[in-house]
């Protein structure tokens, strides 16, 4: 039951409960209406993100698609724009969904009511699918995800600032997963933890922006990050392996 990251793509792979998974994070349907409201031009890459993702389940053959939280981008009501890419999003996939809420989720349930199609949404503690915890990574897992083989969340949109040798720099989306240290969830509510692996999924939606994680002094917006990860690596995309994210 491992979880393997596509090559060059924002998603993995994993069997849990009997099921062939696809699972992805922060996917934040409409967010170019969000960011126009907020002065930035951008037309809408709706369509690009929807193919994206079924050319990723049709390549996978998943039995079942897991989003690992913030599916829409809005807080709060739903926008015509993300009511508009998800009708078309849901309108064109025919397998189950699993939605770990995360805190862009807040009127998911409604929301998905309008669409015709097999979705479950879990509590904001997330959902254990085998030996397969989930959460979205904005707040504490529950105590059933943490029994769990691998954790795996979101929420954080870990980059990292590469810069070459004349100066040159640039942001990448990045894995982050390792060993996880128990002790910030022992310690919380007397917690067990079974979980020995966390991964940190990076953002679906390459407009969404991210946590710096190599830069000095970072505050990593998980409550748990970087605490529980404390010697974890990062890769890339096409998985290349960086090192050890705290020291890049």
């Amino acid at each position: 039951m491992g979880v393997e990251p596509v090559p060059g793509r924002p998603a993995a792979t994993a069997t849990a409960g009997g099921e062939d998974l696809l699972l992805i994070a922060d996917y934040h349907a409409g967010i170019e209406a969000v960011l126009r409201s907020d002065g930035v031009e951008l037309e809408s890459r709706a369509e690009q993100r929807r193919s994206q993702l079924l050319d990723l389940l049709a390549e996978t053959a998943a039995d079942r698609l897991v989003v690992l939280g913030d599916l829409s981008h809005a807080i709060g009501e739903a926008w015509d724009a993300e009511r508009r890419e998800l009708a078309a999003l849901f309108g064109a996939l025919d397998l189950p969904v699993t939605l770990v809420k995360g805190n862009h989720d807040g009127v998911a349930e409604s929301l998905l009511e309008e669409f015709d199609h097999e979705v479950t949404v879990t509590d904001p503690a997330g959902v254990r699918i085998g030996d397969l915890g989930l959460a979205h990574g904005h707040t504490w897992p529950g105590e059933d995800v943490m029994g769990g083989d691998v954790l795996c969340v979101g929420h954080e949109h870990p980059t990292v600032r590469l810069e070459d040798e004349v100066g040159g720099r640039r942001f990448e989306r990045v894995w982050l997963r390792g060993a996880i240290d128990p002790a910030p969830f022992a310690a919380r509510e007397d917690v067990e933890v079974g979980t020995t692996e966390l991964v940190v999924f990076p953002a679906f939606n390459d407009l969404s922006g991210g946590t710096w994680v190599n830069a000095p002094d970072t505050d990593f917006l998980s409550p748990f990050l970087p605490e529980a990860l404390p010697d974890g690596d990062a890769y890339l995309l096409d998985g290349t392996r960086l090192g050890s994210y705290r020291t890049l």
